[in-house]
């Protein structure tokens, strides 16, 4: 039976590709990725500014101490230097200025206006230094040069320094010397490794961290679903073991609260419900026998009313009328309550449909009221009670309260057989569909009391649930109504081919 014919929908199995997306927008991987972002990011933060801290560091300790070692060796060497120097001069200040043990292996240049010392290692002194330093202020510039990072320091000499007892002020005579700076590269670069690391390391350690957190914050929350969803299948006495005190237990002791609650709420309805039922069992049982009665007597009186007078037979006519209508709403309720207490067996056997139909429409005396379309025969396994009760709900409704044509149809397939009821009168309020087949409703507000007792149809969509079928409404396009019973044949493969 398809989902249209009021079996449950099945539910196939998403696709891997949507179970990979559920699984994506769950909270432990949104926990994980927090976690690991928060740690790289902090970690990469932290490695950026201690390389950057630790780089500018060594570069400046590096800065100051070959400037000042550049200024003292100066100042030893220049007083012996005659002025104005030579080539020679510049070249042999050079000279000691490189080899004199001190500060790492460097290279000097000396220059005197456009004369500069040709050493055996010269290098070409950045512009910007060359400016600065020649308007006579010591100063140093890091630059790159055959793949290699250099630094170049420059100090101008000035006339006390080589001519003690001369003017003051810038002489024209700078040194500059430039060392090259692969030692801090090397250890930067290392710096740099060990920063990254430690952040690998970091969000390493905080994806597990994350793991481990997401284990326990996940584990009372997927209780709690799973619980949720045995309370949604009706299991009322589930609860959960509150651990702790954080806000993980408030809220397990409040879905027990609340469960507790609806416990006792849901126990006392059905208390009540159950109630009511039996004393609506009861009172059915109770009103059979004196009903009875009253049916014999009416219907002697009924024989006799002829011989009464008018107003008298009317009378009798009346009460006659509503015994018989009471009687059928007494029968009709105690239909009602078997089926609700679950004391109405379904007892199939192998039957006609075709058949069935035609003699429950025949025994009420319809069959010249409604227009049949059989199949010749329509092998079934049914309770011809239950069908018979069925049927005769459709079709008196459709009568009562359609139009002629009233038109009757049966078909059936392997599986299933299908009974639709078609009038022509109407139709079917749409704010009155969803509660056709609720007890006691009846479309027409107006009409309070009817024949009908509102029980027919609720009845008869219960005996097809024992069949395992269902009973649908709906107006035809055309106006009037339908009604569409759809029932297992209840047929083995090879016994319906």
């Amino acid at each position: 039976m398809t989902a249209a014919d009021g079996a449950p929908p099945e539910h196939p199995r998403p696709p891997r590709l949507l179970r990979l997306r559920r699984a994506a927008a769950g909270l432990r991987p949104r926990l994980l990725v927090a976690f690991v972002a928060v740690a790289a990011l902090s970690a990469l933060a932290t490695a950026a500014l201690t390389y950057r801290a630790a780089t500018n560091s060594t570069l400046d300790l590096t800065q100051d101490t070959a400037l000042d070692e550049l200024r003292r060796r100066v100042d030893v060497l220049a007083p012996d230097l005659p002025f104005p120097p030579t080539q020679g001069e510049l070249d042999r200040l050079a000279g000691e200025l490189s080899g004199t043990g001190g500060f790492r292996d460097w290279r000097v240049l000396a220059a005197y206006g456009i004369t500069h010392s040709e050493w055996t290692q010269p290098f070409a002194v950045p512009p910007t230094l060359e400016r600065v330093v020649g308007a006579g202020r010591a100063a140093f510039q890091r630059f790159g040069a055959d793949d290699h990072p250099w630094l170049a320091v420059g100090v101008p000499v000035g006339y006390a320094a080589t001519l003690p007892a001369g003017p003051t002020g810038p002489s024209g005579l700078t040194v500059y010397a430039a060392l090259p700076l692969d030692r801090e590269q090397s250890a930067a670069d290392a710096l740099l490794a060990a920063a990254a690391g430690a952040g690998a390391f970091a969000a390493v350690l905080a994806a597990g961290l994350a793991l481990l957190a997401a284990r326990q914050v996940l584990r009372p929350v997927r209780a709690l679903g799973d619980a949720a969803h045995a309370l949604a299948q009706g299991r009322l006495d589930t609860r959960l073991t509150v651990t702790g005190h954080d806000e993980l237990a408030q809220l397990s002791k409040t879905f027990n609260h609340t469960a507790r609650t609806l416990h006792g709420t849901i126990e006392e309805l059905r208390a009540v419900e159950s109630q009511g039922r039996r004393f609506a069992a009861d009172v059915s049982h109770e009103l059979r026998t004196p009903l009875a009665a009253m049916l014999a007597v009416t219907d002697i009186l009924d024989e006799d009313a002829e011989q009464l007078p008018a107003d008298t037979a009317a009378a009798l006519r009346m009460i006659s009328n509503e015994t018989v209508r009471l009687t059928r709403l007494v029968n009709d309720l105690i239909e009602i309550s078997r089926l609700d207490a679950g004391a109405a067996p379904l007892r199939t056997e192998r039957i006609d449909a075709a058949t069935a139909v035609r003699d429950t429409l025949d025994l009420r005396g319809w069959l010249d009221r409604i227009t049949l379309d059989l199949p010749a025969a329509l092998p079934s396994e049914l309770d011809p009670r239950r069908f018979d009760v069925i049927v005769a709900n459709l079709a008196g409704n459709a009568l009562r309260h359609g139009r002629p044509p009233v038109r009757l149809a049966l078909r059936g397939s392997d599986e299933d057989l299908v009974l639709t009821v078609t009038d022509t009168g109407p139709g079917i309020p749409p704010a009155a569909l969803p509660h056709l087949f609720d007890r006691f409703y009846k479309a027409d507000k107006a009409r309070a009391r009817s024949e009908g007792s509102g029980l027919g149809l609720a009845i008869a969509q219960e005996n097809a649930r024992l069949h395992g079928g269902v009973i649908q409404a709906a107006n035809t396009p055309g106006g009037g109504a339908v009604f569409t019973l759809v029932l297992p044949r209840g047929l083995d493969t090879e016994e319906t081919e």
